[in-house]
């Protein structure tokens, strides 16, 4: 069987629970002239927001021709050079082991893969084809594989691949074993190739995989002749832009409309489904009312809130979130809350609410990598067994991978969330240009120490008429307050006169001595 792999959209995913019958599913699209953004909305309520800039588009998915600029036999990888800022890093495990041509590579059968020398299988100078499976974070290059996946509406195609298999969200045995007849019955005789049942095929007729399957075929065959045509460096194959890849990904939930509020994109949407789903096209909807989507529907706020370092809790508690570089950490806290029967009781309602919560978080900002929960600690063992399956019902429904440890004396829960894209913050935030992504400044009382301890160094080693110190209002206001007698006798000290000077541009923490 072939192996699924996961093809994600430039998004930042949240999805909060829903207790109504009858869902009623909307999705707003919002174009601006360099970006894009779109919305979930279930209820009236925003459950999942994608967020793609023209300056900075998500490259998972887009199929390169690389050149291998460098073999590392040690770490059992290659960078490989596909016209990036920085090469793109391309492991052992992820290069298949035979060729069929000079760009295109094949796909191993199902199963653990069996990693070979890097020597054996890349060259330095090789061309191959290669697919981003990860975005550049931070200052890694992307990651790659050459194992080739074109997603279409209900199928993932795995050129090269072997068998048939099905997304494990498709529970029913039966509708498993109808869809797994429909493709065989499909395939041409002696066709090639491995298909990905996707979980939008649930119930779908013969006749729409059919379609999807020719579709496929056709973006294979332009693939490879695009691949012998694209130097080396340049793009084969980009995945579609984010208005259609949400129309492709989503309408298949049941979505009752789509709202867009540009003309030019309603016009490309509205092609795209009559092409591919010509149920849905009279679904999509042109927006011009005079208040912008996403503040009528409350996703500005959202976002807003999504950046805070703090969560509020409807209970009156709240979550404290700090993303570091090596890993993420999540306090939970009663706040407000006292409850109404005992401590233990009270402790308990606010970590389960923080489960959901957390959950909800962590699509929302798009944090993977490490992340470490601290929840309040519970004595009772059923409270922290309840509060642990809470936390794992809340992380089914996200489609980036996670791994959840048992929670530990102590009340922390180590996990993991698989990353693929830069977090919200990253997207949205650069860091703080006067505590450059500390977090916090010194103080004035502090500068001002430092400010004496250099004003005698510099004394001693240079001759001068008198001293200038350049320094933020704050500092200066310290010097000529409470640090004046200090200043004074320090004046007496060097035995030059010491002015001081406001620089509106400097931060705290921010000072300079100059000799005149």
């Amino acid at each position: 069987m072939a192996r699924e792999r996961a093809v994600e959209c430039h998004d930042i995913r949240i999805r909060f629970p829903v207790g109504a019958r009858h869902l009623s599913i909307e999705i707003l699209v919002n174009v601006a002239p360099r970006e894009t953004r779109a919305a979930v909305v279930e209820n009236g309520v925003v459950q999942e927001l994608y967020i793609e800039r023209t300056s900075r588009r998500g490259l998972v998915s887009n199929l390169y021709k690389g050149r291998v600029s460098r073999v590392l036999p040690g770490m059992q990888a290659a960078f490989v050079d596909i016209g990036l800022e920085r090469t793109a890093f391309l492991h052992a495990a992820d290069i298949a082991n035979t060729h069929t041509d000079d760009t295109v590579v094949s796909m191993p059968p199902m199963g653990l893969p069996q990693v070979e020398d890097i020597r054996r299988l890349v060259n330095q100078g090789d061309d191959i084809l290669v697919q981003v499976i990860k975005d550049p974070i931070g200052t890694k290059g992307a990651r790659l594989t050459t194992f080739v996946a074109l997603p279409s509406r209900y199928l993932v195609y795995m050129p090269r691949g072997d068998g048939i298999g099905v997304s494990t969200r498709i529970d029913d045995e039966a509708e498993r074993q109808r869809l797994k007849g429909a493709v065989v019955s499909l395939l041409a005789p002696g066709a090639s190739g491995g298909y990905i049942l996707r979980t939008a095929a649930q119930g779908v007729s013969v006749e729409s995989l059919r379609e999807d399957m020719a579709y496929l075929d056709k973006l294979w065959h332009h693939v490879r002749i695009r691949a012998t045509q694209t130097p080396a460096g340049g793009i084969v194959h980009e995945d579609l832009p984010l208005a259609l890849r949400v129309l492709r990904d989503e309408l298949a939930r049941g979505v009752s409309r789509v709202l867009v509020d540009s003309p030019s994109e309603h016009a490309h949407m509205v092609a795209f489904a009559a092409a591919f789903m010509p149920d849905a096209a009279t679904r999509i909807e042109l927006y011009a009312g005079p208040r912008p989507t996403f503040d009528l529907h409350g996703i500005e706020e959202e976002i807003a809130k999504a950046l805070d370092r703090k969560v509020t809790l409807k209970s009156g508690g709240h979550l404290v979130i700090d993303q570091t570089e090596a890993m993420t950490t999540i306090d939970v806290n009663t706040g407000a809350y006292v409850g109404h029967r005992n401590l233990e009781e009270t402790i308990f309602r606010t970590n389960l609410e923080a489960a959901v919560t957390i959950a909800r978080q962590l699509r929302l900002r798009n944090l993977g990598g490490i992340i470490i929960i601290d929840f309040i600690d519970m004595h009772d063992e059923s409270h922290r067994r309840q509060v642990l399956a809470a936390l794992e019902r809340a992380l089914a429904g996200d489609r980036a991978q996670t791994h959840i440890v048992s929670l530990s004396p102590l009340g922390l829960v180590e996990m993991t969330r698989k990353r693929t894209r830069e977090s919200l913050e990253h997207l949205l935030c650069a860091p703080c240009p006067s505590c450059e992504g500390r977090g916090f400044v010194k103080t004035p009382e502090t500068v001002c120490n430092e400010i004496f301890r250099e004003i005698v160094r510099q004394s001693r080693q240079f001759a001068s008429r008198e001293l200038l110190i350049l320094a933020h209002q704050d500092v200066v206001d310290r010097l000529l307050d409470e640090e004046s007698t200090t200043l004074a006798e320090l004046e007496a000290q060097v035995g030059r006169p010491i002015r001081l000077q406001v620089e509106a541009l400097y931060g705290v923490d921010q000072y300079d001595v100059v000799l005149i």
